[in-house]
């Protein structure tokens, strides 16, 4: 899972590799500007998951990008759009990369393997260093109100995708009927976003944390 995040090192990347039509499965080189749009959101990304959003200047990312303040207004008008890109690619990125890998599982694959891959997918987009996924949990709290309420609706189209992934468990009788599955989806995402918080690569591997998760979900904890 690992060297699979590793190929597809930040969201905005990935991006522009899929909607380029390429031969033989291969991306043409981007154009300058399109390189350099990239370069700034990757340097947006990264100064934002350091600093924060009112810590953030455009100028700190401008010099993060190797270029000027006002060259950033070529491509973004102000340092709201640019945040608000940056928010969308943090989850649709991680949206996108779920999906692919439930998607890609054998069609008689139970809910139980589709939610294990997807809890160890969104796990690997947030561990692997991935700026986006660390810009968007620490900025969306942050940024002005009207901001999020024109994000909000990202958000929900990937916790909606969740929310059909145990709705499926449940009729299949993977899932207690009894259990609220809204208030089930916001302890899975807020676990697997928390891990940010206190994972150490080595110890345990994403995998295994995954796995734990998901036994914790299908089997609970209580002894035999």
């Amino acid at each position: 899972m690992g060297r699979v995040m590793a190929r597809h090192r930040t969201a905005a990347k990935a991006e522009a590799r899929r909607r380029a039509p390429g031969d033989a499965g291969e991306a043409p080189p981007l154009r300058k500007s399109e390189a350099t749009r990239l370069r700034i959101l990757d340097a947006a990304a990264r100064v934002f998951a350091r600093r924060g959003y009112a810590d953030t200047r455009l100028s700190d990312i401008a010099q993060e990008a190797g270029t000027f303040a006002g060259s950033i207004y070529y491509y973004f008008e102000s340092r709201e759009e640019l945040v608000e890109e940056v928010l969308r690619l943090g989850v649709t990125g991680v949206f996108e990369a779920v999906r692919d890998k439930v998607e890609a599982l054998p069609p008689g694959a139970s809910y139980r393997e589709k939610l294990t891959v997807a809890m160890e997918t969104h796990l690997s987009f947030t561990l692997a260093e991935n700026d986006f996924a660390t810009a968007n949990q620490r900025l969306f709290a942050q940024v002005p109100g009207e901001i999020r309420l024109r994000h909000i609706h990202v958000h929900r189209a990937y916790g909606n995708y969740w929310r059909r992934l145990l709705e499926g468990a449940r009729r299949a009788g993977e899932i207690r009927r009894d259990i609220d599955l809204s208030v089930l989806r916001l302890q899975i995402l807020g676990a697997i976003n928390w891990t940010m918080e206190w994972y150490k690569p080595g110890k345990r591997s994403i995998e295994q944390i995954a796995n734990q998760l998901a036994t914790t979900v299908f089997d609970g904890v209580a002894a035999a």
